[in-house]
C-alpha cells in the first residue's frame, strides 16, 4: 500500500527509536559487567520475513548479518507456525551464528493475532561452559568452547522461568546467576521492542507499519546504490594478515578483491588463509558483518540506516573451508580478530578507489582479557575487551584508546571492577603515550592497564593481534606501536605473554597489558607546526 510521506518518516523513525530503546533496556537490565558496563550486546527490529529493518547503534559485528542468524531459525520452524510466547534462539556458528558467547533470541511481534515482525537481541554471555571459565584459548574444536544451542523454537511459559531450556543452560554454565540474568535482560529488551511496534500498529494500522518496513528497506537500498555509483568502477585489491595462529609463527593472510560496477560492489575473499586448528576461524556471518561495515563506513553517509536493504547491492564470497568461511567443528571464539583484519583489507582496497574517504589502519582488533578463579565452591569470571588507537585521517588525528569499529564496546569502570572482583585490582589505567604512528595526521594512542593479582590460582586467558604486524600508516604515514602483554612474577621474573595465551597467576603477580596505536596519515614532514 502507498504510505503518506510524513507517516513514512514518522513511523520509520519510530522503528529506529524502538531498536535504540531495546538496546538501552538490554544494557540497563544486565547482570554481568561484560554486558552491563562493556555494553557487549545489540538489538534490532526485523520484519515478518526476518529482514532487519532497524537496529541499535551498538556492535556492528553482531548486527550486520543478524538476518542470517534468523533465517536458520525460520528454516527449522516457519514463522507462521509460532504461537504466543514462542521465541527463536541460536548461537551455532555454522548455522547462521557467530561465536558461542553471542546468543541470539528472536521474539515474534503479534498484533491482533497477525505476525508483524520480530524483536531480536544478542548478548555476549560471560560463560557458556566449555573447557575453561569465560574463554578457552586452547580449544581445538567447537565443543570445547561451550554449549552449542542450534537454531530452535522454545516457549517462555513452557521452557523458561524454571522450564527445561533454562534448566539445561543453568546446568552447563559456571555463573548461572549472572548468565541467566543476562538472558532475562534479552527477553526484557525484546518485550520493549515488541510493545513499541504494537503501539505504532495501534496508531497507524498494521498494514501501514508493515508497508513502512518495506519502504524503509528500499530507502536504504536507494541511498546505498547512489553512494556506490560515486565510487570509480574498477577492481581493487587490499591485503592484511593475522599475526599467527597461536602455535606457529606463520602469518595468516587476508585478501580482499573488491569489484565496483555502477551501483553494485562485490568482495571476493579468495586467497585468504585456510581454516586453522585453533580459535581464530571466522564464521561466514561474522565475515559478512566485517565486509558490510567496511563498505558502508567508506562509501555511504552516516545517516543511511543500516538494515538489510543497505546490503542488497553488496555481494560477498568466501571460499568454504577458508578461515573466513570455516567448516565444523573448528573453534571460532577469537573470530573477531580475523574479522577485524578482513575489515582492514577491504578498507585498504577501497583506499585505492577513494583515497580521500579512508583513514589509516588502526589497532582495530579486540584485546580480549579473561581472569577467573574458583574458590569457596563457585567461579568468579572477569572478561573485558579493550581497544587501542584509531588510524589518522586526511583531516584529523586518530582517536586515542577506543574500541575497534567492529566491536564498539566500552571499557568497564575501575570502580565497578573493585565492587565485583576481590582477586585482582587495577593499579594503572592510562593512555600509552607515543604509541600512535607519526604523520601529517597522527595515529591514535593505545591503552595501558596494570593489574595486581590478590589471590593464588588465578587463570589468565587472552587473545589479541597486532603484536608482530602493527597498524599501517597511509599515504606516507608511519605505523603505530605493536601491542604487548607482560607478566611480572612475584619472584622477579618477567614473562612476555603471547597474543594468544593462557597462564596461571598467583598473589603478588603483576599483569601489564598495552594495546597498539593507530597508523599515521600522510608524511610526517607535512605536519603543520600547530
Amino acid at each position: 500500500m502507498k504510505v503518506d510521506p510524513i507517516d513514512q518518516a514518522v513511523i520509520s523513525q519510530g522503528l529506529i527509536a524502538s531498536a535504540r530503546e531495546m538496546g538501552a533496556k538490554l544494557i540497563r537490565s544486565a547482570y554481568s559487567t561484560i554486558l552491563r558496563e562493556a555494553r557487549d550486546g545489540s538489538a534490532a527490529i526485523l520484519d515478518r520475513r526476518g529482514r532487519v529493518v532497524a537496529q541499535a547503534e551498538l556492535i556492528p559485528l553482531q548486527l550486520g548479518p543478524i538476518g542470517e542468524t534468523f533465517k536458520a531459525c525460520a528454516a527449522v520452524v516457519p514463522p507462521d507456525e509460532l504461537d504466543e510466547g514462542d521465541f527463536y534462539i541460536n548461537n551455532s556458528p555454522f548455522e547462521g551464528g557467530q561465536h558461542l558467547p553471542d546468543v541470539y533470541i528472536f521474539s515474534p511481534i503479534l498484533f491482533e493475532e497477525s505476525l508483524i515482525g520480530f524483536s531480536g537481541s544478542v548478548a555476549h554471555h560471560l560463560d557458556l561452559g566449555g573447557g575453561a571459565p569465560g574463554m578457552n584459548p586452547n580449544a581445538t574444536d567447537i565443543h570445547q568452547e561451550g554449549l552449542v544451542i542450534p537454531p530452535s523454537r522454545y516457549n517462555m511459559a513452557h521452557d523458561w522461568n524454571g522450564g527445561s531450556l533454562e534448566r539445561l543452560i543453568t546446568a552447563n554454565i559456571r555463573v548461572p546467576e549472572l548468565t541467566i540474568g543476562d538472558f532475562n535482560a534479552q527477553f526484557a529488551a525484546n518485550a520493549v521492542g515488541a510493545g513499541r511496534v504494537r503501539q505504532l500498529c495501534t496508531r497507524y494500522s498494521a498494514d501501514t507499519v508493515t508497508s513502512v518496513m518495506d519502504a524503509h528497506l528500499d530507502y536504504s537500498e536507494r541511498r546505498m546504490r547512489a553512494a556506490l555509483a560515486d565510487v570509480p568502477d574498477g577492481v581493487y585489491v587490499g591485503e592484511d594478515a593475522v599475526d599467527d595462529d597461536g602455535v606457529n609463527e606463520d602469518p595468516l593472510p587476508i585478501k580482499a578483491t573488491v569489484s565496483v560496477s555502477e551501483d553494485e560492489i562485490s568482495v571476493d575473499l579468495a586467497g585468504s588463509a585456510q581454516q586453522i586448528l585453533l580459535n581464530l576461524n571466522c564464521p561466514y556471518a561474522s565475515t559478512l558483518a566485517a565486509v558490510y561495515t567496511a563498505v558502508k563506513t567508506v562509501t555511504s553517509s552516516p545517516d543511511v540506516p543500516f538494515n538489510d536493504g543497505l546490503t542488497r547491492p553488496i555481494c560477498v564470497s568466501a571460499p568454504r573451508g577458508s578461515i573466513l568461511n570455516p567448516e565444523p567443528p573448528v573453534p571460532v571464539r577469537g573470530r573477531s580478530v580475523t574479522a577485524s583484519r578482513t575489515f582492514d583489507a577491504v578498507i585498504k582496497a577501497l583506499a585505492k578507489a577513494i583515497p580521500d574517504r579512508v583513514i589509516a589502519t588502526g589497532f582495530g582488533t579486540p584485546y580480549s582479557l579473561c581472569l577467573s578463579r574458583f574458590a569457596n565452591g563457585s567461579h568468579n569470571i572477569y572478561i573485558e575487551i579493550f581497544g587501542g588507537g584509531y588510524g589518522a585521517g586526511p583531516r584529523s588525528h586518530g582517536c586515542d584508546g577506543v574500541d575497534g569499529p567492529l566491536s564498539n564496546c566500552s571499557n568497564i569502570p575501575v570502580e565497578a571492577l573493585d565492587q565485583r572482583y576481590d582477586f585482582f585490582r587495577v593499579t594503572e589505567y592510562a593512555i600509552r603515550s607515543g604509541s600512535g604512528g607519526a604523520g601529517r595526521s597522527r595515529g591514535g594512542e593505545g591503552l595501558r592497564r596494570r593489574y595486581e593479582i590478590l589471590a593464588d590460582d588465578v587463570t589468565l586467558a587472552h587473545y589479541s593481534d597486532r603484536y608482530r604486524f602493527p597498524s599501517d600508516g597511509a599515504f606516507g604515514g608511519k605505523p603505530g606501536a605493536s601491542a604487548r602483554t607482560r607478566l611480572l612474577k612475584r619472584n622477579g621474573e618477567e614473562i612476555a605473554v603471547g597474543s594468544k595465551a593462557s597462564h596461571t597467576l598467583d598473589r603478588g603477580d603483576i599483569l601489564i597489558g598495552e594495546t597498539g596505536g593507530g597508523g599515521g596519515y600522510g608524511a610526517p614532514d607535512e605536519r603543520s607546526a600547530t
